[in-house]
């Protein structure tokens, strides 16, 4: 409340006020009990001398409404689980999504990345599990919800026989948008498709479509993007376009997206969830993943001469290696101790000549492997 004073004045907490005491319940003991289940003290002044207010508001739910609309999480999820038959896709997913995040959604196939993109948008209902857009319940609000999200799906659905500017002409007429033309314009540039807007989409290349499809999702300027697979089919010039439009979305807006490549992680992501078998694995920044694999570390070397593989496991310390070239070399060991001082004993011991050392971080697609093998 404190904050929400600051940010509106003692008129206004006097409004919340009266609205609280109008639409709370009253309990035996004489307190009240908030709409949202807090327990509040009855107090004398319940109709204080009205005074103007800076903003044009009545009661407590639009006030409070437009003071969270900022400062809470744009997307939600509790206990999110759905059940086909008797197998479950998802099992209690949980995380939270906030304005300028681009968070990556990462998982083998199957895994339930689009489930749980389907259920925030309102395409296919949860089994149990709450989940919130903009403050608004998926399964209470599904327009308000739509209105506020642009959802690019694994399979992009186009009207091939329509014409670029005229499908997306009538995706705005479907927002009611105040200016479409202008909008229409503005996507079309945005998303490179000025010299493809005339053509049928059924004649597109798929990098197209895939184009034609962020172009949709974004047309009604919405708070949150989902997008599921977007850079499937791009060619590698388009793909450091739509990367770079990506991130600069990122900036502005809470934006979700599931993606194979894991260096679009690494050049996109500021968080990351990883989903296995149905339950989320890794919640954590990009920077931070490397963490999660706990006592491993690898070292790369590089020798003069060709070494074999049974003799480099002799290094103290090691317990497996990975051949990059006929003398270059990943070795694993099973703690975070340096084992470098050990490698230049073994070359000296015998008689190689050591060219390049060097300590490797873990890889987003390394942690990937580590915390998906694990479970299946």
């Amino acid at each position: 409340m404190n904050n929400f004073v600051q940010k509106y004045g003692q008129s206004a907490r006097r409004t919340v006020k009266r609205a609280t005491l109008r639409d709370s319940k009253r309990l035996p003991n004489g307190h009240l009990l908030e709409p949202n289940g807090k327990k509040i003290k009855k107090t004398a002044s319940i109709h204080p001398k009205r005074q103007k207010l800076p903003l044009k508001v009545t009661s407590f739910l639009v006030l409070r409404r437009k003071f969270y609309k900022h400062n809470s999480m744009s997307v939600t999820v509790k206990g999110l689980t759905k059940v086909y038959g008797e197998q479950k896709a998802i099992d209690q997913v949980s995380f939270v999504a906030g304005k300028g995040e681009i968070l990556g959604f990462l998982g083998p196939n199957g895994a339930g990345k689009t489930t749980t993109m389907k259920i925030i948008t309102g395409f296919i209902p949860q089994t149990e599990g709450d989940a919130e857009v903009c403050g608004f319940d998926v399964s209470k609000n599904p327009l308000e919800v739509r209105k506020r999200i642009g959802y690019l799906p694994e399979h992009n659905p186009l009207y091939k026989d329509m014409y670029v500017k005229e499908f997306l002409q009538f995706v705005a007429g479907l927002h009611d948008l105040k200016q479409p033309g202008q909008r229409v314009k503005d996507m079309i540039g945005l998303t490179g498709l000025e010299k493809e807007q005339h053509k049928l989409i059924g004649a597109l290349s798929k990098g197209y479509r895939q184009r034609v499809g962020l172009a949709q999702a974004m047309l009604h300027d919405p708070e949150v993007l989902i997008l599921d697979e977007p850079t499937t089919g791009l060619d590698p010039n388009q793909l450091a376009e739509i990367r770079s439009l990506i991130k600069q979305l990122g900036k502005e807006k809470t934006l979700i997206f599931s993606t194979h490549i894991m260096q679009e992680v690494e050049a996109i992501c500021d968080r990351v969830l990883i989903i296995n078998n149905g339950k989320i694995v890794a919640d954590d920044r990009i920077e931070e993943l490397p963490n999660l694999i706990k006592g491993e570390s690898i070292v790369s070397v590089a020798f003069l001469e060709e070494v074999k593989a049974e003799l480099l496991k002799k290094i103290k310390g090691v317990h497996s290696v990975k051949k990059i070239a006929p003398s270059n070399w990943q070795l694993l060991s099973d703690s975070k101790a340096d084992i470098r001082p050990e490698v230049f004993r073994f070359a000296v011991d015998q008689g190689l000549t050591l060219i390049e050392m060097h300590k490797e971080a873990y890889s987003v697609e390394d942690v990937f492997q580590k915390l998906t093998a694990k479970t299946t």
